[in-house]
């Protein structure tokens, strides 16, 4: 049975991660915004030690809450005026981007509640394994998600190049 404290913790940090994530991409200050990148992805650190799972902790406060942010904020100052406002986006396409917004949070929504159910139930039979869980997220296999990460970083990786490239011309 779960203590109190633990829950009361877990609460804490889901709001945590849920306030500073909604800041980060409603701020109007883009190194805020990576500020409130740092402090969601430091929460997220702190669910892994909740779990006691040391290792992906200390690897999302090294490779994300340092490494990438840091990138991020390399990047951002290089290509832009980090303390000017951007500027408000107007649309007359308010209502189709709420469609797609609240379809994606449905399709999300959807593949979240599946995944979960599939690993409780494997979890119930066999206990969740280390190995396991490695392997389903460092596998090139069905449902694994070594490629959709590797995909991500070459994007990553073309946006920074991108910036050094625009930078270099003023």
């Amino acid at each position: 049975m779960e203590s109190v404290g633990s829950i009361i913790l877990y609460v804490v940090v889901a709001l945590a991660m849920i306030i500073f994530s909604v800041l980060a991409v409603t701020t109007r200050k883009i190194l805020r915004a990576a500020t409130y990148l740092l402090f969601t992805l430091f929460a997220a650190a702190v669910v892994y030690f909740m779990l006691d799972y040391e290792f992906l902790g200390a690897v999302q406060i090294a490779v994300y809450a340092g490494g990438i942010v840091v990138l991020f904020v390399f990047a951002i100052l290089l290509t832009s005026h980090p303390g000017d406002n951007t500027e408000r986006l107007t649309s007359k396409k308010r209502v189709l981007g709420l469609v797609a917004a609240v379809a994606t949070l449905a399709v999300a929504g959807y593949a979240l509640v599946s995944r979960c159910v599939h690993f409780a139930e494997k979890a119930a039979i066999d206990g969740p394994d280390m190995d396991a869980i490695g392997t389903a997220l460092l596998g090139s296999g069905r449902g694994e998600y070594l490629l959709p990460f590797e995909a991500i970083s070459v994007l990553l990786l073309a946006c920074i190049i991108g910036g050094v490239v625009i930078a270099r011309k003023r």
